[in-house]
């Protein structure tokens, strides 16, 4: 079992007061919003965030901002200019940098007394049971193409008992799921079997993802770059994404109630003005779930990414082969 690669304590009481700091003084506007005692099993509690990019990085601050006591951030990756259009860390001053010992001083510079363990690794069988060994909630902040891992997330939270949330941003848009440690696993949702090809797997999470796809009227998805993992993206999903599962975690966390699991699922856009929302009674295996996985798949072969045969014309990136950076 693997450790962390920083562990990063928090600062002796007194001398945050002597620096003019002090956590109720802090976070004392979250008053009216947060009870004391809510407020109180907060900063207690632990946040595991796989990923430190784009939504993963500006999901630790957002909740680090509420107040949050403790993170679990693991990402091997390391920031670079074209992460400047949507991901918080990205700056000049972090290019080069780890991502998520890079967020970890970050969430530090916002509350000190923040307990904070950085993994700066991939996310794979040999540290995932440490990773999230104490951590209260999950949430999913990898790479878009990284299926291996989050498949591999959201099965041991499930094993131990934890709710694992997503948010993807898609276009200007947030969409939001939940897997309840009860209810329908991430798998099932997804109708993610074993022997199924990666690129199927890819479109049958991208489907299950969005059902509705409020997203795809205005973004231009010949911009969308299989082999190298990249696509069209904008901070202003990102930030939005970060509100949405903030929001359901901090309810969690504070005993509030718990979010609507799969098969429920919810997609914003705010550029089309639309809220999209429902039921996939039998997940991603209902015919038209089906019919839209066709669809999506003739569409990739139109557009040349794919071949006839179904293969991607320029290969699969490195983080849908597994072990991807988050």
């Amino acid at each position: 079992m693997q450790g962390p690669s920083q562990a990063i304590v928090a600062e002796p009481a007194g001398e945050l007061r002597e620096a003019g700091w002090a956590y109720d003084v802090a976070f004392k506007r979250n008053r009216g919003l947060v009870s004391v005692s809510e407020q109180a099993r907060l900063r207690a509690a632990t946040v595991a965030i796989a990923g430190a990019g784009g939504v993963g990085g500006s999901h630790a601050l957002t909740l680090a901002r509420q107040g949050v006591g403790g993170f679990k951030l693991i990402d091997p990756d390391t920031f670079s200019v074209v992460n400047f259009n949507r991901q918080v860390g990205a700056r000049v001053s972090s290019v080069g940098l780890k991502k998520a010992a890079e967020i970890g001083r970050m969430v530090r510079d916002i509350n000190p007394e923040a307990r904070v363990e950085i993994w700066d690794e991939f996310l794979g069988p040999k540290n995932v049971d440490a990773f999230l060994d104490g951590a209260d909630v999950v949430l999913d902040g990898l790479d878009y193409f990284a299926l291996p891992a989050r498949r591999l997330l959201f099965q041991k939270a499930r094993e131990k008992g934890l709710w694992a949330l997503t948010a993807g941003p898609l276009g200007f848009s947030s969409v939001l799921l939940a897997f309840s440690p009860q209810g329908m696993s991430f798998d099932r949702y997804c109708d993610l079997r074993p022997g199924m090809a990666l690129i199927d797997q890819l479109i049958s999470f991208t489907v299950a993802l969005a059902p509705q796809m409020l997203h795809l009227r205005y973004t231009d998805m010949s911009q969308v770059e299989i082999s190298e993992g990249a696509g069209p993206s904008s901070i202003i999903a990102c930030q939005l994404c970060s509100s949405l599962i903030a929001l359901e975690a901090l309810a969690l966390l504070r005993g509030r109630r718990t979010p609507l699991a799969a098969p429920r699922y919810l997609q914003f856009d705010p550029f089309r003005r639309i809220l999209g929302r429902g039921r996939l009674w039998f997940g991603n295996r209902g015919p038209l779930q089906r019919l839209k996985r066709y669809l999506v798949k003739r569409k990739f072969q139109k557009m040349g990414l794919l071949d006839p045969q179904g293969n991607p014309t320029r290969g699969l990136p490195a983080s849908l082969r597994g072990g991807d950076p988050a």
